[in-house]
């Protein structure tokens, strides 16, 4: 049984200026525009990283989720960290065991998903899924939309390999999502760690007021300072090697040659 980081879930008061941005600095492509997130007042943008996909929401009307949720953290940032497997009905029983409720069940062509109530994983929002891809990173995976892989670009980033969460208790909730995720929790030097099979998903201190949530995103990528420089072209903050993009840190980690 796999479990795999496989999305993450930025959400912004406006869509396309941080689409423009991840897709200027990190030189890669959108491959998908999700139609049906309108239902929620939300447009949508996904871009592959690799076989891993960063998305961006954006509320297209009042009084939404996403908008209170912008509110509550005082600005763009992340929202979600999506996960998948080949194993969702034995997900289904374990988080019912350890009365995690589940929030929303998402039903589609060849894709199921458990999106967890936040008010029992902490964090963030966590969603599990399943699609008939299995193994398979490069077949169909319908957030995508159909042929997702042929707008993969590598010249600048292999792949997400790690999101942070940042808490004024990360031991707290690394251990909580250890338990959900039967993934061990591990100690490193100021964080905490739990690895899935493709990424490490490290707990932090928070360093802002923002509260709980998804802060930052780690890179693989070919050359460091090519981000940087880009970045800082654009007027965007580079601090401590990161740059700032959406109110989330992406880290550039440089690919051994």
């Amino acid at each position: 049984m796999f479990l795999r980081l496989r999305q993450l879930c930025l959400v912004a008061y406006d869509l396309e200026p941080v689409v423009e941005d991840l897709k200027a600095v990190f030189d890669i492509e959108v491959c998908h525009r999700d139609p049906a997130v309108a239902k929620y007042g939300l447009h949508n943008a996904l871009l592959p990283m690799g076989n891993s996909f960063v998305e961006i929401v954006a509320p297209t009307k009042d009084k939404t989720a996403a908008g209170r949720y912008l509110d509550r953290r005082k600005g763009d940032g992340g929202y979600m960290v999506i996960l998948d497997t080949d194993e969702l009905d034995r997900w289904q029983k374990h988080v019912d065991a350890i009365g995690v409720r589940v929030a929303a069940r998402l039903t589609s062509e060849g894709y199921r998903g458990l999106q967890l109530h936040p008010r029992d994983t902490g964090g963030t929002l966590l969603e599990i899924n399943w699609s008939d891809g299995g193994a398979d990173v490069n077949a169909a995976y319908h957030p995508a939309g159909a042929g997702w892989n042929t707008y993969v670009r590598t010249t600048v980033v292999k792949a997400i390999v790690g999101a942070e969460l940042q808490s004024d208790r990360p031991e707290r909730l690394a251990a909580k999502w250890s338990e959900i995720l039967r993934k061990p929790a591990r100690q490193i030097d100021a964080e905490w760690r739990v690895d899935v099979d493709n990424a490490s998903l490290r707990f932090v201190s928070a360093r802002d007021d923002r509260g709980e949530g998804l802060s930052g995103i780690d890179l693989q990528v070919t050359e460091r300072p090519r981000v940087w420089d880009v970045a800082r072209g654009r007027g965007l903050a580079v601090t401590d090697g990161s740059v700032l993009i959406g109110g989330v840190r992406f880290n550039p980690i440089e690919a051994k040659r």
